[in-house]
């Protein structure tokens, strides 16, 4: 069993644990939500390893390595700035397509660049971010977001690559 799996069931127990002291209600409440979230979400994560299944079959290693690998530079960086912001999903969707894209070849640089950039400026995340904080908000922080993965992608190159 892989260490994540064991912090996750130890966090899940000692969740309800917790529940189980407020009460049988509160562990009745938290398993109805979660089963409610396991419906809306199951079907989702399953399609995502499906497809991360494909990607890996089907993205030729040329492509990835032309695109966003070790010798791309800036071009590259650049590129995996904007494959970042349009990533659908949650990080159990993304990071399998991330992690496939490495195997295929991507650089240090631009996968650090694409996983800020999925972080910091999901396009997902603008439309709840506009309602809850509003258009001034919105553009001063995406603004700066544009900045911090390419700063990141240049770090982990100058650091490490």
């Amino acid at each position: 069993m892989k260490t994540s799996t064991i912090v996750l069931w130890i966090i899940t127990l000692t969740l309800l644990l917790f529940s189980w002291k407020k009460g049988a209600d509160t562990v009745k409440r938290g398993t109805q939500l979660a089963w409610s979230t396991t419906k809306k979400n199951g079907l989702l994560i399953i399609l995502a390893f499906i497809i991360a299944g494909f990607v890996n079959i089907l993205s030729p290693e040329e492509l990835v390595t032309a695109w966003i690998g070790p010798e791309t530079g800036w071009q590259g960086i650049i590129s995996a700035e904007f494959i970042g912001t349009l990533l659908p999903g949650g990080p159990y969707v993304v990071f399998p397509i991330i992690a496939i894209l490495v195997q295929a070849g991507a650089g240090l640089g631009p996968v650090v660049s694409l996983i800020t950039s999925y972080s910091t400026q999901s396009l997902l995340a603008i439309s709840f971010e506009l309602p809850f904080m509003g258009w001034r908000f919105t553009a001063i922080r995406w603004t700066i977001g544009l900045l911090i993965p390419l700063i990141a992608g240049f770090t982990a190159i100058l650091l490490w690559g």
